[in-house]
């Protein structure tokens, strides 16, 4: 399909205009609370200097009870100065968006489907004993995934590699006409247009045909591109749907854990995830910010797929209130031996032969491991030779600039590519802020030039890989539900090496001199609004 845009004279049907979307009411509805504690406000500022009083010390007690919170660091010190800069109603405004009691319902919901979930994972220590033989820093890294998100390492699985949406849009709609036993579908953002369009005619025609098929979406991602009983409308096909965690006017911490894993799911055989949701912008049918948006993507075939598998099933459970029967979804598979009697149209061969070590695994805003960032940062601190990163955003933490400021100090060629063109201007800002420390350091950073680059990739020493969902920033590393691909001794790990070189000969380095030019007022407001980062 190539870098052909389709340049749309109007919003597609999907995207709905303001003010009869359902962001909209929601708008409305969280100004008229903010309208009403002013009110409140106004109503007894006669008695100013005793409310002033009471709310000041329930701000002492909101500040003592965050710094003491398990919570990062950043995230206090965003809080503690709006609170303490506010007071009036800087600690009452943390109340009401952290103390909610559907949030307690969520979360118990949520927490009881994975544990449910985490009984039908289980790690063959055969796999490990022959990843123990290769590289001792690849086990300790496949362990920690194992033991504290639940998700094991398989051998037995393919991998292949897509360098933009174009190439990996072709290949599912491909891997959806061989459907036969079911379809999972579980994404951010869903948009009418090509892309989905052509993936929902597949859909209606295997759904007619007994396949089963599911789909869940976030329904923050999709609120301006899904109408709000769009659920009702696929059922009407055979389509079972859901979409998670709605967007309630009420103003709650709950807005912030939103499903951004990008999952499809084929037979219990065929897997994908990436950065890539269904909507046209990602394979480039659509000029939403007037250049090319590089995006990319893996394709599984074999035993892996099945944490991909669970992982929706999970949600599924959570949402369906459901008591899922998880094995009536795996694939029977073999790494030797003839398939026939379990013959899965998706599969290109009877057997599978993987190259290597794949590890599908999730990461659970409702806990406090945070699984993500570590698998990043057990990356950077183990690299010998170099760490590549490509990330729409670079809002990091204390502990990730830590990391890699010191790889980049110890003589690990550390490169980071960002965009060039923004697709939301105030992250974009932090994004830079974070440029001159980290290009301090030795660390190279790079601004995609032909648009906006969202792959979300880490690969070091030719051997490790990291492909999915999460970007470098506080949302995807604390705040949503993130999946992705942690990969070892993969022949396409070469491939996505090279993608990322011939991705930085596009784009223009940020260096440290670069920084120092800009004028100090402009750097003095870059670093304000980095102390903000966590709430971004």
């Amino acid at each position: 399909m190539g870098k052909q845009t389709v340049i749309d004279k109007e919003r597609k049907r999907g995207d709905y205009a303001l003010f009869t979307s359902k962001l909209a009411w929601v708008i409305v509805l969280v100004l008229v609370q903010l309208a009403f504690l002013l009110y409140i406000y106004l109503k007894f500022r006669e008695q100013y200097i005793n409310i002033q009083a009471i709310m000041s010390f329930i701000s002492i007690l909101v500040v003592i009870y965050i710094i003491n919170r398990p919570i990062n660091p950043a995230y206090k010190l965003a809080w503690c100065i709006t609170i303490l800069f506010i007071p009036v109603f800087g600690g009452l405004f943390y109340l009401i968006l952290s103390l909610n009691n559907t949030r307690r319902s969520f979360r118990k919901s949520v927490r009881d489907s994975v544990s449910i979930s985490k009984t039908h994972l289980h790690q063959d220590e055969t796999v490990f004993s022959h990843l123990d033989e290769l590289s001792r820093h690849a086990t300790s890294q496949s362990r920690y995934i194992y033991n504290l998100a639940g998700y094991p390492v398989y051998e037995n699985t393919s991998v292949s590699y897509f360098s933009s949406g174009e190439e990996m849009y072709i290949k599912m709609l491909d891997e959806l006409k061989k459907a036969q036993k079911y379809i999972f579908l579980e994404y951010f953002i869903i948009h009418d247009g090509i892309f989905w369009n052509s993936i929902l005619d597949i859909l209606k025609e295997k759904s007619m045909s007994g396949v089963e098929v599911k789909i869940i979406y976030d329904d923050m991602g999709s609120i301006r591109t899904l109408p709000s009983d769009y659920p009702e409308t696929l059922r009407q096909w055979g389509i079972e749907c859901y979409c998670f965690n709605p967007f309630l006017p009420t103003l709650s911490l709950r807005l912030n854990n939103r499903d951004h894993r990008k999952i499809m799911v084929i037979d219990g055989v065929t897997s994908f995830t990436g950065g890539i949701n269904l909507a046209d912008e990602y394979i480039n049918q659509r000029d939403r910010l007037g250049g090319y948006w590089k995006d990319t993507g893996i394709m599984l075939k074999g035993d892996a797929t099945w944490n991909f598998s669970v992982m929706f099933l999970q949600f599924w459970q959570h949402l369906s209130k459901e008591n899922v029967d998880f094995e009536k979804y795996k694939a029977d598979l073999s790494l030797n031996g003839d398939n026939t009697e379990n013959d899965t149209s998706s599969l290109d061969e009877k057997t599978i032969h993987g190259d290597g070590f794949v590890q599908p695994y999730a990461d659970n805003p409702l806990y406090n491991d945070i699984v993500a960032e570590n698998v990043y940062l057990n990356m950077i601190h183990r690299a010998t030779n170099y760490v590549y990163i490509t990330t729409p955003y670079l809002i990091v933490d204390y502990e990730m600039i830590t990391a890699l400021t010191l790889a980049a100090q110890s003589g690990v060629d550390v490169r980071i590519i960002t965009p060039r063109i923004p697709d939301k201007k105030a992250v974009f800002m932090v994004t830079r802020s974070f440029y001159e420390p980290l290009t301090k350091a030795g660390v190279k950073i790079y601004e995609y030039v032909p648009g906006f680059i969202h792959c979300k990739m880490m690969v070091a020493d030719d051997k490790y890989a990291v492909v999915g969902s999460i970007n470098l920033d506080y949302r995807s590393l604390y705040l949503h539900f993130e999946c992705a691909a942690y990969l070892y001794n993969c022949k396409v790990i070469e491939t996505i090496k090279e993608d990322i070189l011939e991705t930085i000969d596009e784009s223009e380095e940020m260096t440290y001199e670069y920084c120092l030019q800009l004028n100090k007022p402009y750097r003095l407001w870059l670093s304000l609004v980095r102390l903000y980062a966590p709430l971004l």
